[in-house]
């Protein structure tokens, strides 16, 4: 049985939406972007509190979403989305930190709060679900202990958010710290229960808006 999804989680960690992107391909701000009656950064930041996370904020270059939730800027402009996970952990004053992209609406926030419950268990540097394969580092939990790595390779050139972590793993390992990937086809076959956190197939929760034909009706957002 998965348990602790209705955790409130203000006691050991913070939440964040990752929304320091262009939007080139989409051609508009996709961050204010509407869908289900609310703008895409709204989307993601209820989803962070229906997961148990009090006050989510906001990381990446992007000032002018401050009327939505507290924004950290990048420390390091210019860098990717390694460069907000950056900025928020730096920032940040608890052992767990759950991060969302601001273009992936369709996922369930019980899903998220799961993820948390893994992370505490487990003790992990980071939370990585896979889909098909991929992983999604975007959509994960990381530990701030992976602060000066991350930093460290970010000022190194490498901005590449797997390899990061994955390196940062590597160089744990007499600790016992590593990077959690788990498949989440695997993880809905031994706990179909999972399956009730949505009515989409899994390979949609993970979905990204990043071109207009990728915006998701409002009956789906409404669904999660």
């Amino acid at each position: 049985m998965i348990c602790g999804l209705d955790r409130v989680w203000s006691d050991c960690v913070e939440g964040f939406v990752l929304a320091g992107g262009r939007s080139t391909r989409m051609g508009r701000d996709k961050a204010l972007l509407p869908v289900g009656g609310q703008s895409l950064v709204e989307v993601a930041l209820d989803k962070l509190r229906s997961a148990g996370v009090a006050a989510p904020r906001i990381a990446g270059a992007r000032a002018d979403l401050s009327s939505y939730a507290p924004v950290l800027p990048d420390l390091h402009p210019g860098c990717g989305p390694l460069s907000g996970i950056e900025a928020a952990l730096a920032a940040t004053g608890q052992p767990l930190n759950l991060f969302l992209p601001v273009d992936m609406p369709l996922l369930p926030p019980r899903f998220l709060n799961w993820m948390l419950v893994r992370a505490e268990i487990t003790g992990a540097l980071v939370t990585v679900p896979r889909i098909n394969g991929r992983p999604q580092p975007l959509c994960a939990v990381y530990h701030r202990d992976l602060l000066g790595p991350i930093t460290a390779s970010l000022l190194s050139g490498n901005y590449k958010v797997m390899s990061v972590v994955s390196a940062a793993a590597g160089q744990s390992q007499s600790q016992s710290r590593t990077v959690d990937v788990f498949d989440t086809e695997r993880l809905a076959s031994t706990h179909p229960e999972l399956l009730g956190f949505s009515p989409l197939p899994l390979y949609r929760w993970f979905h990204n808006c990043n071109v207009p034909e990728d915006m998701p009706g409002n009956a789906l957002v409404l669904s999660q």
